[in-house]
């Protein structure tokens, strides 16, 4: 009997050892995180569960464990988003600022740093708009003027966001960034919709994009919520 709890046991710890294993560093500047707990979660059976957390202390903080596969997780600060990272074999680099995020050391995070810094750029050049407005007015322009320019703007930004967007998922439809960004995408949302960019994302996908859980259950009930308004 002893004998049988002896091999289980070696069995057990062998799956353990077998398993690989993600390490994340952070560090943040953020005033309103110090302290606080932060946790790790991915979508799982149609939700997002929590499957680490940690404190942080002095700017400092830790994620790390076992996992089977390579995972896009989200790190959430009470229930808001803070920034995904991807959980794979290797040492993370996290960095948490006010205005900028960042997560390097390995490769799918590299290639998802890059895009989030291109995303930040966009995104910062949309903020500046209002500003553009006001220095426009305090220099004299007419209404029709400032409308025309702040309009030109917002649409080329606007564009410039989305293909950088449906590029970046079409360029990684077989790893997890691609499935990954694509639920970010959708969860602003109200509901579950099949606009001009999303069919041109899903549009000749590989079986992997397509079969992922998330993108299988919305295009689902995106195309039902159209049978049912038609």
């Amino acid at each position: 009997m002893m004998k049988q709890y002896y091999l289980i046991l070696v069995v057990l710890l062998a799956l353990i050892s077998c398993k690989s294993q993600y390490m994340v560093k952070g560090s943040s500047n953020v005033d309103d995180l110090e302290g606080k707990m932060l946790t790790l979660k991915v979508y799982v059976d149609g939700e997002m569960r929590s499957i680490d957390s940690t404190r942080v202390v002095h700017g400092r903080f830790n994620f790390g464990g076992g996992m089977d596969s390579i995972m896009l997780a989200n790190i959430f600060f009470n229930e808001i988003s803070v920034m995904p990272i991807v959980l794979e074999e290797g040492e993370v680099m996290l960095d948490i600022g006010e205005t900028q995020q960042s997560a390097t050391g390995t490769p799918l995070n590299d290639t998802l740093s890059g895009f989030i810094q291109r995303k930040t750029q966009l995104d910062a050049r949309m903020a500046e708009l209002p500003r553009l407005e006001s220095r426009m007015i305090m220099d004299g322009a007419d209404y029709d003027e400032i409308a025309y320019e702040l309009g030109r703007q917002s649409k080329e930004i606007a564009a410039e966001n989305e293909e950088l967007i449906t590029r970046f998922i079409r360029a990684n439809y077989n790893n997890v960034l691609g499935p990954g960004i694509f639920m970010i995408l959708t969860s602003s949302l109200p509901y579950p919709i099949l606009n001009p960019q999303l069919e041109e994302i899903i549009t000749n996908a590989p079986p992997y994009f397509l079969g992922h859980p998330y993108v299988k259950d919305y295009i689902q009930k995106a195309k039902e919520l159209k049978e049912d308004r038609d």
